[in-house]
Formats: structure tokens, C-alpha cells, sequence
């Protein structure tokens, strides 16, 4: 039987570790902290990629079919409401630049749900994206929010009831790009490995050296399980650390890293379920994107994309000739390590909210409401806009995942898959392709009270673990 090690838990790790858990193979995942997927976080299904502006339709498409699968995957984290897109005054673009792209993905969902009627898992494909006025929001505006909505417009009440309709171009879009919950994703995902009977978890492990013995490879441990691994086949999942497993391979590659935080905010007077909201900006500037994810209970993820919110000016670092790891600033390894000083976490959840209130003007009363959501992101390559990455192979038995949305783990982890088997590690009467089994054995009562423990336990207001909207 094939062995293989898997270094990282996040969740390029754990979806492989589920993927080749599933096909029978031994597999052994080493995660250096205490719990599953505790990297950089993610908070939205990129089913088309519409908030970026920057990238190319290509990117767009993989987005839209990797994110549902990735939906069929784990469809206890998805929060199924939609988001939706604003264009501020002050910006260059129009709505109207928007509108060829929604198209162009509504029939590449069409498409889609047509070869595989499972893949309809963002409502119906004609109601992939839908376009608000603003008489028609004047209209909404004056409604009462509904408790649990079911339609396009109902979405649109709370918006219309406190967005400022002078600082937006018209019209507003609705798409159905939802939220990713990953504490619910750890939560699952943690509970179904435990319980595979050829897959070995060492949590709280670090991997100190990696030597190769014959065609395979010896990994040479610390922390909570100290002494040797043996593997047959490596996969290098190590987030934005993966420079330092290719250096101990002795492989060049060229990569980035970037730092990056999103804050937790507490609006006490949020009423009724809210869609996720996406104010487009220039990336970088004071203006740049915001972004208003909800949780349950008033709790409210916010990025703002400018260097004083969400991004850092030394936040983004390259590899250069002597390691294949790009070395972050001290003061990011320190908040990565031992957490965030209480002055600095509070003053940029402030900006982040006043970033968001330039819209809101109702969302001025919020307050900070817990702990930063942070992580440094690896890039392959140069290109700090590139979204759609997956998986590489730069020596026999060696895979190093390089996703950047959370969304191209399905396509990475079948790749793995395809290149065990032409490595001749997995055998080919395997049913390589199929979907890892279903969660259905972990019940969700038992999942919901897992998922608020981790949050919890990382600092986090235990609601943020609960689901908006299934």
C-alpha cells in the first residue's frame, strides 16, 4: 500500500488527505498547529470571480467551475446568499462594464448544469445574476426586511434600507456568489478524516527535514510527535511556508507571499440576513475594495482593500536566488505566532468599518467585535493578480499545491491523484475521479457544536461557527 505524507492542514492539505484517504491509500497529514485549516481566511464561494475586476474571463470560468465543486464538496460551509456588487461614484468603471462578463458566465453555468444537473448548486442558471435599479430599490427600501428570504428582492431589502443611494452608480448587481464558512469546513472536514481508517493525523507536529531514501522520502518531525515519517509520494502543503519545504528538497521555484487581514465587527442594530456586500475599488489606494461578509447574531467580516485596512505597504515579498521562501517582516511573523496588539487590531477594525460606512452610513455605529481573520498567502510565480492556480510537480513523487482561492482544491487534489497513478503509486483499477464520500455520516447538530468551538477556541465570537443561511 502506498504512504503518503502530507505537510500542511490547511485546506489544500486536508482536501488531498480526503481525496487519497478516500481511494484507499495510507496517508499521513502533519499540521504545526493544534486544529485543521487555521491559515489565511476565506469567506466567499468565487463562483465567477466578479470581484475582480483585474483578472481575465479565463480565471472567471475555472472560478465558476471549480467553486462548484467545491459546493458539492463541503455543502455544510456554504452560506447559500448572494453578494452584491456596487460601483462607487467615485470610481472610473460603470455597472454597465460588468454586464458582458455576467453574461459570458451565465452561459458557461448554463453549460454546465446542462452536462451534469448536480453542478446546480447556485439556483437556477437564468438566475445566476440580477440587475437593481434604483426606483426599483426605492421601492425595496420601504418594505419590511423578510425573516428568511426567498427571493432576489427580498435579498435586496436590508441593502436598500441603509445603503446611500448617492454614493453608488446604477444599476446594483446581484450575483449568486455565496459565503464560505470555515470554521464549518474544519469542523466537517476534521471529523471526517478522524474517522478514516488509513489516515493518520499529527496535529501540533512541525517537519524539521526531509531526506530522500531511495524513491521515497524520510521527514524528520518535532513537536507533538517527534521521530521519522516514511512516504513513498510527498505532498507539499504548507500555505505560505511552502518555500521552506521546497528548500529542504533542494528546489528553486519562484514565488510570493502576501500578508493580509480581514476584521471582525459587531453591528448590534443589524437586522434580519443580509447578502454580502461588494463596494469595487482600486486595489491598493485609499478607495479600494470593501467588502461586507455576514455572520449570524450581527457579526460582520470586513476587508478593505488599501494598505491601511486589509493590505500592509511590506506586506507583499518575492523569493530570491538564495531560498524558494520569500521572508515576511518580522512584525507579520509576530502576529502570525503569538497574535495581534490590542492597539493595532482595534484602530484598523475602525478604519475598516468607517471604510465600509462611507455607504453604510447606519454601519458608523459598529464596533469591533473580535480578533483579526489574518494569514500571509503564497502567489506561484510573479503575478500578485493571479487567482486561479493549482498544483505543481517539480520532482518525481513530489506535489506542491500553490492554490490561491480555496475553490482550486477539487481540481488540485484530482490532479494528485492522476499523477499517483502515472507514478504508479495509485493502481489503475482505482475510481480516481470520484467524489470523496459523503459527509452525511457527521450529523449536523454534532458539527455546529464543533464548528463553535473552533471558533471559540481561536478567539472568535462562538456565532461566527453557526451557518447564515443553508
Amino acid at each position: 500500500m502506498s504512504r503518503i505524507a502530507i505537510v500542511g492542514g490547511g485546506i489544500a492539505g486536508v482536501s488531498t488527505a480526503l481525496r487519497l484517504g478516500s481511494l484507499g491509500l495510507e496517508v499521513t497529514l502533519i499540521e504545526q498547529e493544534a486544529t485543521l485549516i487555521s491559515g489565511p481566511p476565506f469567506c466567499h464561494l468565487h463562483a465567477g470571480g466578479n470581484l475582480y475586476r483585474e483578472i481575465d474571463d479565463a480565471q472567471c470560468r475555472t472560478l465558476l467551475r471549480q467553486s462548484i465543486d467545491f459546493a458539492r464538496l463541503y455543502p455544510f460551509g456554504v452560506d447559500r446568499r448572494p453578494t452584491v456588487i456596487a460601483v462607487p461614484t467615485e470610481d472610473p468603471g460603470d455597472p454597465a462594464d460588468l454586464l458582458p462578463r455576467l453574461e459570458m458566465l451565465r452561459r458557461e453555468y448554463r453549460t454546465l448544469v446542462a452536462e451534469d444537473p448536480g453542478r446546480k448548486v447556485l439556483g437556477e442558471p437564468e438566475e445566476y445574476f440580477r440587475l437593481f435599479g434604483r426606483e426599483a430599490m426605492e421601492r425595496l427600501r420601504r418594505l419590511e426586511p423578510a425573516e428568511r428570504p426567498g427571493s432576489a428582492e427580498e435579498w435586496m431589502i436590508p441593502v436598500a434600507r441603509h445603503l446611500d443611494f448617492d454614493r453608488v452608480r446604477w444599476p446594483l448587481i446581484l450575483v449568486r456568489e455565496y459565503g464560505l464558512n470555515l470554521f464549518r469546513i474544519a469542523a466537517g472536514a476534521g471529523m471526517v478524516l478522524e474517522r478514516m481508517e488509513k489516515v493518520t493525523l499529527h496535529r501540533g507536529t512541525t517537519v524539521r527535514g526531509i531526506e530522500r531514501e531511495g524513491a521515497g522520502f524520510r521527514l524528520r518531525c518535532a513537536g507533538s510527535f517527534r521521530g521519522e515519517i516514511r512516504a513513498d509520494y510527498l505532498v507539499n502543503a504548507a500555505g505560505f511556508r511552502t518555500g521552506e519545504i521546497d528548500d529542504m528538497l533542494g528546489i528553486a521555484a519562484e514565488r510570493m507571499v502576501e500578508f493580509k487581514a480581514a476584521y471582525t465587527s459587531h453591528w448590534k442594530e443589524r437586522e434580519s440576513l443580509w447578502p454580502e456586500l461588494i463596494v469595487h475599488g482600486e486595489r491598493g489606494t485609499p478607495r479600494g475594495m470593501g467588502q461586507f461578509t455576514p455572520y449570524p447574531a450581527g457579526y460582520v467580516q470586513l476587508h478593505g482593500m488599501t494598505e491601511r485596512i486589509t493590505l500592509y505597504p511590506d506586506g507583499l515579498v518575492a523569493s530570491g536566488a538564495q531560498s524558494s521562501q520569500p521572508e515576511l517582516p518580522a512584525h507579520f511573523l509576530e502576529k502570525i505566532a503569538q497574535g495581534w496588539r490590542e492597539e493595532e487590531r482595534s484602530e484598523r477594525t475602525r478604519r475598516a468599518i468607517g471604510h465600509l460606512a462611507r455607504y453604510l452610513p447606519d454601519f458608523s455605529a459598529a464596533e469591533v467585535g473580535g480578533p483579526p481573520l489574518f494569514g500571509a498567502q503564497q502567489i506561484p510565480g510573479s503575478d500578485p493578480t493571479l487567482r486561479v492556480a493549482e498544483v505543481a510537480f517539480p520532482l518525481p513523487r513530489v506535489a506542491r499545491c500553490e492554490i490561491v482561492k480555496v475553490s482550486s482544491v477539487t481540481d488540485m487534489s484530482r490532479a494528485i491523484a492522476a499523477d499517483l497513478e502515472r507514478q504508479g503509486l495509485l493502481p489503475e483499477r482505482q475510481e480516481k475521479d470520484r467524489e470523496i464520500p459523503e459527509f452525511e455520516a457527521v450529523g449536523e447538530s454534532a458539527l455546529a457544536d464543533r464548528a463553535r468551538r473552533i471558533a471559540s477556541g481561536r478567539g472568535f465570537p462562538a456565532a461566527m461557527g453557526d451557518r447564515c443561511v443553508g
